[in-house]
């Protein structure tokens, strides 16, 4: 069984299939750099035994990553046959999912919100809010981004772009998003606990940012963008996605979780005990659930038990004077009530239809970005991929999440 971890799509988790952590020759970090070389350039970074793949024609994304370079798990779901097939001519996509977008896997990327609604970008003016209308920027599917500056721990690329919202509005937009594998050490320090010598782990954060480089400002009337940091995971019966949530009157607060994007979400997919969110990502029935900014704490995790992977995601909590973009597929009443935090688990887009992977993801965006010419918004999410006894897992689960691994395990 071929791996999975953490993490984030509107179509759009954290899922890992380890077992004692070992896996395939072909299921391999080494094997999965090995295949991608072959068909798309990789920048690698390296710290000791960890190690990241990026790929920069595909908007620079982490693709996977390990705690052993040589011979150990590989944490991102790689869709080979579409990266073996590569990129289609307009002629060629017709007709197939690449029109929709190249799902070409990878556990962390780069995206712009908002998916839906008014001011979306995946939808064109006079569209219908459905999958058979739904595409993907090409600036966030297509576009290669430029490897401007790399050593052997970081690597930064950049790009610079034009979207239309599906209310006509225009943006010119410049990108620049920074990868860095973070050490054993300074992952310690800012999860604020200590990673004992018998966990193996790989840690890595990415800083995103996108500048308004046209001579108008983005105004909320005419729609704002938002960064979206998504990942792509192997889905597994016996991994858990698990989301502490704040607790406090739903009149103030808002629900605890949204589960309303492409229909309720089942009671066997989710389920919310007291501060505690969970909600399974076996890559059988397409869902998805969202956290407020009111109710985050900052942090989403999950839990694979074959594997013995803890995996925790995190992101820099800011201001959000405008609020968060609505992804929903409709037109909104509040386009800026939007979630902070998403889960999304993969299945079948429509009645007879094919899933897009399966996978399953974790989401977390920016505020809106009502930005003044010139102006930057910044999103830095970091990813940590934790493996061991779980006599060692269990502290860093109750501190981090709020729960045992024995709840997590229990939740469905």
């Amino acid at each position: 069984m071929k791996l999975a971890v953490t993490i984030a799509m509107g179509m759009a988790g954290i899922v890992l299939g380890l077992g004692s952590g070992q896996a395939s020759a072909d299921d391999t970090f080494a094997g999965d750099v090995a295949f991608m070389k072959q068909h798309t350039p990789i920048v690698l970074l390296e710290h000791g035994d960890a190690a990241v793949a990026i790929a920069p024609e595909y908007q620079g994304r982490v693709m996977t990553s390990t705690f052993d370079r040589h011979a150990g798990p590989s944490f991102g779901w790689i869709n080979r046959p579409v990266i073996e097939k590569g990129f289609l001519s307009e002629q060629q996509r017709k007709g197939k999912l690449e029109e929709h977008i190249y799902v070409f896997g990878g556990e962390e990327r780069f995206w712009l919100g908002p998916e839906g609604g008014q001011y979306a970008l995946f939808f064109k003016p006079g569209s219908s809010f459905e999958f058979s209308d739904w595409t993907t920027p090409p600036v966030i599917d297509t576009a290669a981004f430029q490897l401007v500056k790399q050593s052997e721990t970081s690597a930064t690329f950049t790009h610079k772009t034009e979207l239309i919202n599906f209310s006509g509005t225009k943006f010119k937009l410049g990108i620049e998003r920074s990868v860095r594998l973070l050490a054993k050490q300074d992952a310690s320090q800012q999860l604020g606990l200590s990673i004992g010598p018998g966990l193996r782990m790989v840690a890595y954060e990415t800083d995103n940012q996108i500048t308004n480089t046209g001579a108008e400002p983005w105004k909320p009337e005419t729609g704002l963008l938002s960064i979206w940091i998504l990942g792509m995971y192997n889905p597994s019966p016996e991994t858990n996605v698990v989301i502490p949530v704040k607790e406090g009157d739903p009149q103030t607060l808002g629900p605890k979780v949204n589960d309303a994007y492409f229909g309720r979400v089942p009671p066997e997919y989710l389920r919310v005990e007291n501060g505690t969110v969970f909600f399974r990502g076996d890559g059988t029935r397409r869902g998805k659930i969202g956290i407020s900014p009111q109710r985050s704490k900052g942090i989403a995790g999950s839990y694979d038990a074959a594997g013995q992977v803890l995996n925790i995601v995190t992101y820099n909590v800011q201001d959000a004077a405008h609020g968060f973009v609505n992804s929903m597929w409709e037109l909104q009443k509040d386009p800026y009530s939007g979630d902070v935090i998403n889960a999304y688990n993969d299945g079948a887009p429509e009645p007879g239809a094919a899933p897009l992977g399966p996978f399953y993801e974790l989401e977390t965006s920016s505020p809106a970005a009502a930005l003044d010419s010139g102006e930057m918004m910044r999103h830095v999410q970091r990813t940590y991929h934790i493996q061991g006894p779980e006599s060692e897992l269990d502290p860093l689960a109750k501190q981090l999440l709020g729960v045992s691994l024995k709840a997590i395990q229990a939740a469905f």
